[in-house]
């Protein structure tokens, strides 16, 4: 067995003498399994991403029960709105000399000194950072380490605070220890639904490659085969020597993509996804499936190779083909196609943006089947198609006869570049569904327009609202007192009342003529405005109050008779739905303690004057919690990510695309030189190149255009689904699936064309000549 291995290595390199063919073949078959090793590689190094990340979160959890012996330590979450990002500011403020030190830090801060994480740093020294940096207000003097961390682009700072102030502070928290159990890795469904048909596409096209390559040279392999038959080495041997030859491809595709991961995997650091960026050193993939991975891939190239050698009698005196393979069954096909079909259909069912993890594995599973169908179907049809052909020119008829001799090999390889179709028509137009969703709601906004929303506790509306008034930029503060209204006999009819001046209410909605003592119901979503009155007029309601564990009821009202309604299309999207009365309606009723607000306006620019409103306002620091104007930074955070999206998509598809394409050209260049001998006879015969060139063309045309029709019907049978279950409305670029059908026509082309000069080649009178 060692000697026929040997042998076989041997002649993978031309067995002594330097073969062109054989080098090539060799090439290819490395090249292709490199890049299936390192796609595989990334793909098994996901899981130990989100391992890793999930015992870092893991070891974050703060612990709020006791322990003998440890001071506790008063943390506070403070989250600050920085436009298109956010800050998660930790206030930490030890009680003594045993507080538990957070993850990722060396020591607790002191008060005046911030310890950011690197993608923190980075971003509070950018002018995008400077509201947040003026918040903040303190020396950064450490860096976040590793444990402290989830992602490498968090932007996380612990912010130093003294004990005396932090304690009193609202939503503080004691805690004495940081760290818990985890169940293990958890994947989050609804992603893995999305996930699994960018796999498909991925892979599929990748592992076609690969057994098209292996298989170059078939026709010169099988001669070879046939003299050492002649020589006295068995049947059995044969396949040992061709399995071997392929080994030695395999192998060495196994090394240059073990080594292309590792170069690739340092760089990984420095993408960005959507604002996402990971540990370089958390991309390593888990033994078990990095040991598969090295075995299961090395024996696909290899069994391919013994594969085709199924229909092939290697005899001594030559190689003995077995006559025309039965017709292709249809029943597995369909099979895989129906299942995918009516899983996808079964979502049907189920109620929108459900989360389920049924649901999320029924359509990953049905997504997967669907496209993977599109490979299986296409070559039954493309035998089904041509067996009804007849007549044509004779560039047609060279090649509707060459397949119906054999179209299953075109037809695998132009399977990859069709399942590419279909993915891209199902990831386009999901990019496309996102890009354009349009906020849910009301887009209606005052005029000027509100540049930023301040919550604040009671005690300090009168010290923020002198702060605001002293900024130059700031030309209006307006005060809205948010409290919560249920049914006094608990039917569970409730609703948000906004209190405020007419000056302050104009800011939330369109209320026209307003004078003090008014009362308006803005409408909901549905847009019975008139309804929303009349179910909240005359009912007698209360306050409540929902900041404890139990309900805290407050004095009884009833929304008046005359109370005016409110188009729902003309109010901000917060308040739909809600009460807004002036404090005149509540003459004689003491209003409990409840949410402060106040609505920032000014002249100009809303990002200025949202910056300046951050400066102004950063002596209250984590006891005001500021975010931005309604929609002011929503177009600019989905436009960064869909674009993100589209550049990802235009990358895979260019990848997978041309791997598609140089299978393709493979199989062009392998037929050539298998038929050179009868293409010289043709053209010896007085057809002209022109005619056998075409008739490439159309042998690569035919599946192609089949693979189409089948890629637009899957491609559509994953997406309308998918869009329906993530409540995205169908938005079908036609000029997108007429783009991507051409760029598909497109890589033919240039398949065929790269194929010309060795046509030419083996047309000439003296490719006749025999030894």
């Amino acid at each position: 067995m060692i000697r026929d291995l040997s042998l076989g290595l041997r002649l993978a390199v031309g067995g002594g003498r330097v073969s062109g063919q054989a080098l090539l073949r060799l090439a290819m078959t490395t090249l292709g399994v490199a890049l299936v090793v390192t796609v595989l590689l990334g793909a098994a190094s996901v899981i130990n991403v989100v391992d890793e990340q999930q015992q870092r979160e893991a070891g974050q959890v703060p612990l709020t029960e006791p322990q003998s012996g440890v001071d506790p330590l008063y943390r506070l979450d403070w989250f600050i709105d920085a436009g298109e990002d956010y800050v998660q500011a930790v206030v930490v403020a030890p009680s003594g000399d045993n507080a538990p030190v957070p993850p990722g830090l060396d020591r607790i801060p002191d008060p005046g000194e911030v310890v950011a994480s690197p993608a923190a740093a980075e971003f509070l020294a950018s002018p995008e950072g400077r509201p947040a940096q003026a918040r903040i207000d303190g020396t950064v003097v450490g860096e976040v380490g590793k444990p402290g961390l989830t992602t490498a682009s968090d932007i996380v700072v612990y912010v130093g605070a003294p004990l005396e102030e932090l304690r009193t502070a609202e939503d503080v928290e004691q805690v004495y220890g940081f760290g818990t159990e985890r169940s293990g890795v958890e994947l989050n469904v609804t992603t893995a639904a999305l996930v699994t048909p960018l796999a498909v596409i991925l892979l599929l096209p990748l592992l076609i490659f690969v057994t098209t390559a292996s298989r170059m040279g078939a026709a010169q392999r099988e001669r070879r085969l046939a003299a050492l038959r002649l020589l006295g080495v068995s049947s059995r041997q044969v396949r040992r020597i061709a399995a071997a030859e392929s080994l030695l491809g395999a192998l060495a595709g196994l090394l240059a993509g073990g080594a292309l991961f590792a170069v690739l995997r340092p760089l990984i650091g420095r993408v960005e996804l959507f604002s996402l960026r990971f540990f370089p050193e958390d991309f390593t993939p888990p033994l078990p499936a990095a040991v598969a991975i090295a075995v299961l891939v090395p024996a696909l190239a290899v069994g391919a190779a013994v594969f085709g050698l199924r229909r092939v009698v290697v005899e001594p005196l030559g190689v003995v083909r077995q006559g025309r393979t039965q017709r292709r069954r249809m029943g597995w096909r369909w099979t895989i196609a129906g299942l995918g079909a009516a899983l996808m259909a079964a979502t049907l069912f189920v109620e929108e943006r459900s989360d389920t993890e049924l649901v999320s594995i029924v359509l990953a599973t049905g997504s997967g089947l669907l496209l993977v169908s599109v490979a299986a179907l296409l070559p039954w049809a493309v035998e089904r198609l041509v067996a009804r052909l007849r007549g044509g020119s004779p560039a047609w008829q060279f090649a509707i006869r060459r397949l119906q001799l054999e179209s299953g090999t075109a037809s695998r390889v132009v399977s990859g570049l069709v399942v590419v179709l279909a993915g891209a028509i199902f990831v386009q137009t999901l990019v496309g569904a996102v890009g354009t969703q349009e906020p849910r709601g009301s887009r209606w906004q005052p005029t000027p327009a509100v540049a930023a929303e301040l919550f604040l506790p009671a005690e300090h509306v009168t010290e923020a609202q002198h702060l605001l008034a002293d900024t130059a930029t700031i030309t209006d503060t307006h005060h809205v007192v948010r409290a919560t209204l249920e049914s006094v006999d608990d039917s569970g009819e409730g609703a948000f009342v906004e209190i405020g001046d007419c000056a302050a209410l104009a800011t939330l909605a369109d209320v026209g003529a307003c004078a003090d003592g008014d009362v308006f119901v803005v409408g909901t979503d549905e847009g019975a405005d008139s309804a929303d009155v009349e179910r909240h007029a005359g009912e007698p309601m209360r306050f409540v109050d929902y900041t404890t564990d139990e309900p805290g009821y407050g004095p009884a009202w009833t929304v008046p008779g005359d109370a005016r309604p409110v188009p729902s299309e003309k109010a901000t999207r917060a308040v739909v739905g809600s009460v807004l009365a002036t404090p005149g309606a509540f003459a004689g009723i003491e209003i409990p303690d409840a949410q402060q607000m106040l609505y920032v306006m000014g002249d100009g620019d809303r990002t200025a004057t949202y910056e300046a409103a951050a400066v102004a306002i950063s002596p209250l620091k984590w006891d005001v919690v500021m975010t931005s104007g309604p929609g002011m930074f929503e177009t600019e955070r989905l436009d960064e990510v869909t674009s993100t999206m589209k550049g990802l998509l235009l990358t895979a598809s260019l990848f997978v695309l041309a791997v598609a394409a140089l299978s393709l050209l493979l199989l062009s260049i392998e037929q050539i030189v298998e038929r050179r001998r009868p293409l010289a006879a043709l053209s010896a015969s007085g057809v002209p190149l022109s005619v056998l060139a075409r008739s490439a063309l159309w042998q690569n045309i035919v599946p192609v255009a089949v693979g189409v029709v089948l890629a637009v019907g899957a491609g559509l049978a994953v997406t309308l689904p998918t869009l329906r279950y993530l409540g995205l409305d169908l938005r079908l670029d036609v000029g997108l699936v007429g783009m991507v059908c051409g760029a598909a026509v497109l890589a033919v082309l240039v398949a065929t064309a790269l194929s010309l000069p060795l046509l030419r080649q083996v047309t000439r009178l003296d490719a006749l000549r025999s030894e």
